[in-house]
């Protein structure tokens, strides 16, 4: 058996495909590539694929992370090609790589996600530092996402505004478990609107465990 990671990008006719379609999505290609995708025991096996933190719907990736488990020891230029030509439209891969089955868990080492938020318009809002640098300064920002009330102030740990090449804003968020930051909540507290920005996800932060 290998374990296999891929570096993939999530374009434009999938940002509103959810992370469970996705791994379906994943798990039809994987199958049309005819690579022997390993399933876990049991009464009811499950193909072993996982993801690493979800991408919110409606935003685009450069750079998402699978891992796929092979019952046999296949090459990566097999690998590769086999995929490519049964990829679902709106994937495009970035890296393939070896890696250890004792590796942990995706999920478990990604601990923050780097967002670009580039303005439609191709021009900084109206005093965007000075609303910047007042979030960066709050001690406090409460929110309330499903009945629950949460900290975001804690969950941005940079914010900044870019302009080369594109007028934009900067975050990385926390993406640990019961504490993700959401980059539509953050530019909610900039008042700016969602529609007026095309946001990307271009990264993704390990923690020491990875």
């Amino acid at each position: 058996m290998i374990r296999v990671r891929i570096e993939y990008s999530k374009l434009e006719n999938l940002k509103y495909t959810g992370h469970l379609d996705l791994h379906r999505v994943w798990e039809r290609s994987i199958r049309r590539a005819g690579l022997p995708l390993a399933y876990s025991q049991g009464f009811h096996p499950q193909p072993r694929i996982q993801q690493a933190c979800p991408l919110p719907l409606g935003f685009t990736s450069i750079s998402e992370l699978i891992d796929l488990w092979l019952t046999d020891d296949l090459n990566l230029e097999l690998i590769q090609n086999s995929l490519l030509t049964a990829i679902h439209p709106g994937i495009e891969i970035n890296k393939i790589l070896i890696i250890p089955l004792s590796d942990p868990p995706l999920q478990t080492i990604v601990s923050a996600s780097d967002y670009l938020a580039i303005f439609n318009t191709g021009k900084m809002p109206e005093n965007i530092d000075e609303r910047i640098q007042a979030l960066i300064n709050t001690n406090e920002v409460l929110r309330e996402r499903r009945g629950k009330t949460y900290d975001l102030r804690k969950l941005i740990l940079r914010l900044k505004p870019i302009s080369t090449p594109e007028a934009g804003i900067f975050m990385r968020l926390s993406a640990l478990p019961g504490a993700t930051g959401r980059p539509e909540e953050v530019l909610d507290c900039l008042n700016i609107e969602l529609a007026s920005v095309h946001v990307t996800r271009t990264g993704l932060i390990f923690s020491d465990k990875g």
